[in-house]
């Protein structure tokens, strides 16, 4: 008998199992709803459908009439500007401690406790430091984010370079490669791939940062709009906040993964083989 462990669904019932959760929660949200608004009709902890698309509306397609911006797009820009620029630096540094603490023995021994030390630091924990040293401005919230996901990006790549076959390092050596030729020719090539996927991993946490960073000291951008709402309950505007945020999230991470695939697809092939 086939056991259910190894069975696995073909590509449409695989598609659909995977919206059926989506699909679930919406029809709980709109029974729940429909209950909370027949009972109270100004419920504001569940607004209808309805609701949401008319407030959603009007911060996407009216503008402001105190500044005259769209704000949704304002706030998503400012919004996105900031973690971009905040997972490029951590992308970067991490890409650049993790490949030298995972191949240079004498690195990795005076400097991996520190990197597991700081990794353990709570990054929201030294906001109030950044507010101090850089202000409320962008400089604080990008170097937050970058903190705050650089050392488990550096961490993944790390471990990625240890497990880099030997083998490899030892026929570039007879072949005359120096130390740096073989970080930047033969690891580098093989650890980038990993990358996208350490970046891909950190976005969540790259999003709590920012939104953090934005509801305690910023004048814009998603998170500061969601918690400047929050006072007055106006949940049909949160709510749709929040779903613009997974779907930016989303597309980020479709992003990431279709450029990993066109640029490195001897990766998954590896992967494939494996499995």
């Amino acid at each position: 008998m086939k056991r259910f462990i190894n069975q696995a669904p073909r590509r449409v019932p695989g598609i659909i199992l995977g919206i059926l959760p989506f699909v679930l929660i919406g029809i709980i949200y709109l029974m729940t709803s429909d209950a909370r608004l027949a009972l109270n009709p100004n419920d504001k902890l569940l607004p209808g459908v309805g609701q949401m698309w008319d407030s959603f509306s009007q911060m996407a397609l009216q503008p402001s009439k105190r500044t005259g911006e769209y704000l949704l797009w304002t706030d998503t820009y400012n919004s996105l500007i900031r973690l971009l620029t905040g997972i490029f630096i951590a992308a970067s540094l991490g890409l650049i401690l993790g490949v030298l603490l995972g191949s240079l023995p004498y690195l990795y021994a005076g400097f991996s406790p520190l990197l597991t030390a700081v990794s353990l630091i709570p990054p929201l924990a030294i906001l109030p430091i950044l507010l101090i040293l850089f202000g409320v401005g962008e400089v604080s919230k990008i170097i937050l984010i970058a903190i705050g996901i650089t050392p488990f990006i550096a961490r993944d790549i790390q471990r990625s370079s240890q497990e880099i076959p030997r083998e490899q390092l030892i026929k570039a050596q007879t072949l005359g490669a120096n130390s740096l030729q073989i970080l930047i020719r033969v690891i580098v090539p093989q650890i980038m791939p990993k990358l996208i996927d350490a970046v891909r991993l950190s976005l969540g946490a790259a999003w709590l940062f920012l939104i953090a960073a934005e509801a305690i000291a910023s004048t814009n951008g998603l998170g500061y709009r969601i918690f400047l709402v929050r006072r007055y309950m106006a949940m049909d505007i949160i709510i749709p906040y929040v779903i613009w945020i997974t779907l930016l999230s989303f597309l980020i991470d479709w992003l990431l993964a279709t450029i990993n695939r066109m640029l490195y697809p001897w990766y998954f092939k590896e992967q494939i083989q494996h499995d």
